[in-house]
């Protein structure tokens, strides 16, 4: 993103357009990052029902409201984004392990 200079500096829509795409990629280049810890849980997990585990859900999305309150994020917009990113992760977190116990 360093081409691309801070939100507070731009001046015209190209560079707040090139900002968002830089953003976007770092944010999917740390998906991948996290799907890799789904499939490490999935290879670690001794059974299919430890998948899903509703108390470290409710961990997460207490660490991310902390996170978007302490940055300025819209608290609910973050935990709408986690409530889905959560759910995604587990139901990829089940396929992995289904194609592990194969």
């Amino acid at each position: 993103m360093s081409d691309t200079p801070p939100a507070a500096d731009c001046t015209t829509m190209i560079q707040v357009r090139a900002g968002v795409d830089a953003v976007d990629r770092a944010l999917i280049a740390l998906l991948a990052q996290r799907f890799a810890y789904m499939d490490a849980a999935a290879r670690i997990k001794p059974a299919r029902a430890a998948v899903r585990d509703e108390a470290r859900k409710a961990q997460v999305l207490a660490n991310v409201g902390a996170e978007a309150r302490a940055r300025g994020v819209p608290e609910a917009v973050a935990a709408a984004l986690w409530e889905t990113l959560i759910e995604a992760s587990i139901a990829y977190e089940f396929d992995a392990f289904d194609r592990r116990a194969r």
